[in-house]
């Protein structure tokens, strides 16, 4: 199955928050398989909904190292987050040829709708923490370089624009 391309930077549609996701139905769960198809295809470990141009809280994440465990979440939230740091590289499909350190905490609990229309609170540790922290801020419309600082955001920038060329 194919999926539909990629929203580039800095595409409007990056910066606006995604609407929640009222009831699971066999529409979302076609979102979801795309996004897997999606997210398998750049390989990533996550992906959010409104990467692919469509505004609605949705999100994956698979950081298995056999892959196949993807987490399908809808309208999810950080209830806890661990004040335990954790680095890792980060990128985005949105903005290809860049991506910077960042940190987040290196555990969280997270709520969410499931696969079967049922609110869930699980943890993820490590990279999958990372990553459900990264789709998260997808979904409210922000991207991983955000979280740096204005002089090390602008000159990714500079380097994406410069890449893009």
């Amino acid at each position: 199955m194919n999926h539909r391309p990629f929203v580039m930077w800095p595409d409007a549609a990056l910066r606006t928050p995604a609407k929640p996701v009222a009831e699971i139905t066999d529409a979302v769960r076609a979102i979801w398989d795309e996004m897997i198809n999606a997210m398998e295809a750049m390989p990533g470990v996550g992906l959010a909904a409104v990467q692919l141009g469509i505004p609605m809280a949705l999100a994956i994440v698979d950081a298995s190292e056999a892959r196949g465990q993807v987490v399908r979440m809808a309208n999810p939230e950080v209830l806890h987050a661990s004040v335990e740091p954790r680095t890792h590289e980060e990128g985005s499909p949105n903005l290809p040829g860049v991506s910077a350190k960042i940190v987040r905490p290196r555990a969280v609990t997270v709520r969410f709708l499931n696969a079967d229309g049922i609110i869930q609170e699980q943890d993820f540790v490590g990279l999958w923490a990372t990553s459900v922290q990264h789709q998260i801020d997808h979904l409210a419309g922000r991207m991983y370089f955000d979280r740096l600082s204005r002089v090390k955001r602008d000159m990714l920038l500079k380097k994406a624009r410069k890449a893009a060329r």
